[in-house]
């Protein structure tokens, strides 16, 4: 399957309504507590889709649990990674996984209830209607909001949003969340290779690199809720990370685009 080159059409329509064509990347780690409960919601949600989970080889055995949940279920698949290689990484190799076994829509999601499943059939709704390629689950567009969170981790969420919005000139309000729905075509056209491994960053960085590639990227609003159980994996080490890699992606592509005019 390529990852890169110039950007397909459309491609095939998705069934918003049951999940057809339809694959969930759920990278996991730690996340024993919530993978059987947030993975009966998800095919409650979208009964015919297929779900993946990633899992990083967790501590707490969450990947023999999903192993446990595949042998019961056929829409359930399990991708076994030999530790913590950073969520992009995990994302990536589930996209891989989806689109080379043929899926129409890919959607990404967090294992830990803060993405609500019952959103789902509304992200795949304007994938379905033709309206776009790519549809992020907004926290700050009109109708969104966040719950269970303190005012320091709102501003620095916002914050770091509105940086990258303003600095790589996207009109995208939510560029760090990770409540996605691609077209299959769209993520296969959209080039892994050099993508940053880091939670925010890889966020920011894919959908920078779909909108250059001409999609149609659109925001529905969510309600985000702070996760239930587990420790947030969120560090001042990765928010430092994501705004030094949205400089040096801007840096690029004022350095494109002098090649360019030199030509």
């Amino acid at each position: 399957m390529p990852h890169d080159g110039g950007l397909p059409g459309p491609g095939h329509a998705v069934d918003a309504g049951t999940g057809t064509g339809t694959w969930i990347v759920l990278p996991t780690y730690n996340e024993a507590e919530n993978l059987p409960g947030i993975a009966h919601a998800i095919l409650q949600a979208l009964p015919a889709a297929m779900l993946l989970v990633v899992d990083d080889n967790s501590p707490d055995g969450t990947g023999l649990l999903a192993d446990g949940l595949a042998s019961l279920d056929g829409r359930i698949r399990v991708r076994h990674r030999p530790g913590k290689q950073g969520l992009g990484r995990a994302y990536l190799d589930g996209f891989r996984e989806a689109l080379d076994g043929g899926a129409t829509s890919v959607i990404q999601m967090d294992a830990d209830w803060s993405h609500d499943p019952g959103s789902l059939p509304l992200l795949l709704g304007p994938l379905d209607r033709g309206e776009a390629d790519l549809v992020i689950g907004s926290r700050y567009t009109k109708g969104g909001r966040v719950e269970d969170w303190g005012l320091s981790r709102r501003l620095i969420s916002q914050g770091g949003s509105l940086f990258a919005r303003v600095v790589l000139g996207l009109r995208v309000r939510d560029l760090t969340g990770g409540f996605k729905a691609w077209r299959g075509s769209t993520l296969a056209a959209v080039p892994f290779d050099g993508i940053h491994a880091g939670g925010y960053v890889f966020q920011i960085e894919m959908t920078e690199r779909a909108s250059r590639a001409g999609a149609r990227v659109s925001e529905v609003p969510i309600t985000f809720r702070d996760r239930r159980v587990g420790q947030s994996k969120m560090s001042r080490r990765i928010i430092a990370e994501a705004l030094l890699v949205v400089i040096r992606l801007r840096l690029d592509r004022v350095a494109r685009r002098r090649r360019d005019r030199r030509r």
